[in-house]
């Protein structure tokens, strides 16, 4: 998906648009990344002299991620918002990773304010998310090696899943009120579609020649992950978690 740099945006409100508006004023040549989220990939053309906090700005208007919950990883390592693209070796065709900030302290002071229960409710959905973000990064390293044709371990395929699948029941067990109810549900259609994807990811992988109409459907769901909507998608779950996807209802 390819992402250029608008004057300004509808979508954008407040700073955030006026942010976006400033992209325009740098001229000159621009410099093409890749940018990967998870099975997701974002094509952006931005000025070399763009700082990484405008870079993620711009990110967010396809990732749905808040540039404050954003991290960019270059080569690995972590970039600071206030890094320049040219400064960092971040050139031409370059590729980078996003992923999802832990909370920041302005959220845990909110949570705070919650009830309790609520509160502690939610921390326990956040550590699962993290754990969630975690596989999400190793199903990214495998989408990339089925698509640059290498062989892969097909052990990786059903380890994965089942993964997902466990972090799947922890939130089975975690009784959710109020706004830690919604952050569950969330959570619950992220990971089936991430289990569907892999579903579909290992059958290209067995089969080279699938139709590519099936790639783009696989990308399409992918964008699902950290939006949290998209529809409950049947799953090929292990015997041992056959309760748990015959029950995705308990968690509406």
């Amino acid at each position: 998906m390819s992402l250029g740099i608008q004057p300004q945006n509808p979508n954008l409100t407040g700073s955030q648009s006026q942010e976006a508006a400033g992209a325009g004023c740098h001229a000159g040549p621009t410099v093409r990344l890749s940018v990967t989220h998870g099975l997701k990939q974002y094509d952006v053309s931005v000025p070399p002299q763009f700082s990484i906090g405008e870079l993620k700005k711009v990110l967010a208007q396809q990732s749905g991620l808040d540039p404050a919950n954003q991290k960019l990883l270059f080569r690995g390592k972590e970039k600071e918002d206030s890094e320049l693209l040219h400064m960092s070796g971040i050139k031409d065709m370059a590729r980078l990773v996003l992923l999802e900030a832990p909370r920041s302290q302005e959220q845990v002071v909110e949570e705070e304010k919650m009830d309790p229960e609520v509160a502690r409710e939610c921390e326990a959905i956040a550590r699962v998310r993290a754990e969630v973000d975690k596989i999400a990064d190793k199903v990214s390293t495998l989408e990339a090696a089925v698509n640059g044709h290498k062989k892969v371990d097909e052990k990786e395929f059903t380890v994965l899943t089942e993964l997902l699948m466990i972090q799947l029941l922890k939130l089975d067990g975690i009784e959710a009120e109020g706004e830690a109810r919604v952050q569950r549900k969330k959570e619950v259609k992220r990971i089936q579609n991430m289990v569907e994807a892999m579903d579909a990811l290992k059958a290209r992988y067995n089969n080279p020649f699938l139709d590519q109409s099936r790639s783009v459907e696989v990308a399409t769901q992918w964008a699902t992950f950290y939006s949290g909507s998209g529809q409950a998608p049947q799953t090929h779950a292990p015997q041992s978690f056959t309760q748990v996807t015959e029950n995705w209802e308990r968690f509406d």
